[in-house]
């Protein structure tokens, strides 16, 4: 049997970066290689449901990110048999929506959610591949409040720790890889 700790370091093996991606001074890490081998995908939405599981009780949703931490919450919800909710950018979502402007590195942007897709106190966890400088998590974890959902936690695959995001998240979060 393989520990989450063998597992975290062949996935942080098959992470591939590119510099320089998509402008000068960015080092893309790329999870897209991790679907190249399904296990591992398969292992990270297994120590995310654990995590859950372990440290969160009872969750209401699942709630992802647009677009690559749906690669994430769609499994998640599926092996934990709750429904999945997307948040997704301004004008990608049909019927009634409620939104939210958040703040980016340089200007604003905004997050939707469908309306009544979360009902008042149920528990949501937000997933997404990559916590950066924080704007679009924090602004995710505000909308859901905003309609009424509690964020029982945010789960992250990757974690830029330079960027300092997770100052700006006033809600446990956990990431399963961390880089400097």
């Amino acid at each position: 049997m393989v520990s989450d700790a063998e597992s975290l370091e062949v996935i942080r093996n098959r992470i591939k970066d590119y510099p320089d991606f998509p402008k000068p001074g960015v080092l893309f890490r790329d999870i897209f290689t991790l679907f190249h081998e399904p296990k591992l995908v398969n292992s990270i939405v297994s120590m995310m449901a654990d995590h859950i599981s372990k440290t969160h009780g009872q969750v209401d949703i699942i709630a992802g990110i647009e677009s690559r931490g749906f690669l994430f919450a769609v499994p998640l919800s599926l092996q934990l048999s709750l429904p999945f909710v997307p948040i997704r950018k301004k004008g990608k979502l049909p019927g009634e929506t409620e939104n939210i402007d958040f703040q980016l590195e340089y200007g604003t942007d905004t997050l939707e959610i469908q309306k009544n897709s979360i009902k008042n106190g149920q528990k949501v966890v937000i997933i997404d591949d990559l916590l950066a400088t924080g704007g679009t998590l924090d602004g995710s974890c505000k909308l859901v409040e905003k309609v009424g959902g509690i964020v029982s936690t945010c789960l992250i695959v990757m974690e830029l720790l330079a960027l300092k995001g997770r100052a700006k998240i006033n809600t446990p979060l956990h990431s399963l890889l961390k880089y400097p």
